[in-house]
């Protein structure tokens, strides 16, 4: 049976072009959207050039939006440009779509460490990304602590949970993503307020790569679970 085909916003960045290689790579059908066109159609063509199958197409991000009404569409972009993303695609985002917050509040967006967060006024960029959305659209926190490196790699699993939070229906078709990606394995987060606590792992990760000088990232990996 064919796989639904997921749009990625912001694909052209290294983790969402991480997640595009690993989801062609298990057969399932990509659109990679980028504020440029020929930046989108890039992204496309390097991953089809490693991937057999041509499985990724690239569009703008409000053309790929409309045409996965009704499917998942992750937001791959940094937490700065979350806000301004969805209002440009608003208009495109019908009931039923699933949107896929990967964004973390990182102090970045201040000029501050990575290692950090700033406080969000919903509590986690997911959060404000569910407020920002139009009615009958849920969105789900996932991928924030999943290393694009690790991703990029395909000769290699990704030894890395992915704990997943929000509506149940939604949450559960977005847990599915992870059959996509050996060596992940999907963990019910529960509702979408959890993600503020995800998010902030996520700094603590970056920290721990820092110190440990770990370039291609470490994973969590909850036990007895």
């Amino acid at each position: 049976m064919s796989k639904e085909t997921v749009a990625i916003l912001g694909g052209t960045g290294d983790q969402g072009l991480g997640l595009a290689y690993r989801f062609a790579a298990a057969d399932r059908p990509v659109v990679i959207g980028s504020r440029k066109l020929d930046r989108a159609l890039a992204a496309a063509d390097e991953v089809n050039g490693k991937v057999p199958g041509e499985k990724v197409r690239g569009l703008e991000n409000a053309d790929a939006t409309r045409e996965l009404q009704g499917g998942i569409v992750i937001l791959s972009v940094p937490f700065e440009h979350s806000a301004g993303t969805l209002k440009a695609i608003r208009g495109e985002l019908t009931p039923g779509t699933v949107l896929v917050s990967m964004g973390v509040p990182l102090a970045t967006a201040i000029g501050d460490s990575a290692a950090r967060v700033v406080g969000v006024s919903q509590g986690s960029c997911a959060e404000m990304c569910q407020a920002l959305v139009p009615d009958g659209v849920p969105v789900i926190s996932a991928f924030q602590n999943v290393g694009a490196h690790r991703l990029m790699e395909l000769d290699h699993p990704v030894e890395c949970d992915v704990i997943i939070s929000g509506a149940k229906a939604a949450r559960e078709r977005v847990m599915a993503l992870c059959d996509d990606i050996p060596g992940t394995r999907a963990i019910d987060g529960g509702p979408l307020y959890n993600a503020r606590y995800v998010e902030q792992l996520t700094a603590l990760l970056i920290g721990i790569n820092i110190r440990h000088k770990l370039p291609d990232g470490t994973g969590f990996r909850l036990t007895y679970l």
